[in-house]
């Protein structure tokens, strides 16, 4: 059948929380105790905005921090277990950050940021690009010295 599905394509490049936030091989579930988890993100970009989204399920909007550092958005989080005894739990605990690198420099005072139903929704404007003043530049006549010079 052709057309309707769209190919989902990944990066010969992984992104480098990708290489080290993933468990260890053999060893199930093991990471150390200080890593952070990685959040998954998609970004968008159209109509003079990106927009990234962030899974991150159970949070409470307080929990989260956003900071931006010239093209860099990084979305912290903390998300605490209850003190109630489990016999099996597969959620994840701790911390979690996600840093992402946007093609220009983020304008911090614009970005706004919203949490709906597990998902981190961050609006960022996009640039717009520094046009260059058209100017004329004067040609001067070689024979003629610079005013102030001596021959």
């Amino acid at each position: 059948m052709a057309g309707g599905k769209v190919e989902r394509r990944h990066s010969l490049f992984p992104d480098f929380n990708d290489l080290f936030n993933r468990e260890f091989p053999g060893l199930p579930g093991w990471r150390p105790a200080t890593a952070a988890h990685s959040i998954p993100v998609e970004v968008t970009g159209g109509g003079g905005v990106y927009v990234l989204r962030a899974e991150l399920p159970g949070m409470d909007p307080d929990d989260v921090a956003i900071t931006v550092d010239d093209d860099l958005i990084t979305v912290s989080a903390e998300h605490g277990e209850g003190e109630e005894d489990k016999e099996h739990s597969e959620f994840r605990y701790g911390s979690f950050r996600r840093t992402v690198r946007l093609p220009g420099t983020i304008p911090a005072d614009d970005v706004e940021a919203s949490y709906e139903d597990g998902i981190l929704t961050i609006r960022v404007p996009i640039p717009e690009e520094k046009t260059g003043t058209v100017r004329t530049i004067p040609v001067k006549r070689g024979g003629t010295p610079p005013e102030g010079a001596s021959s």
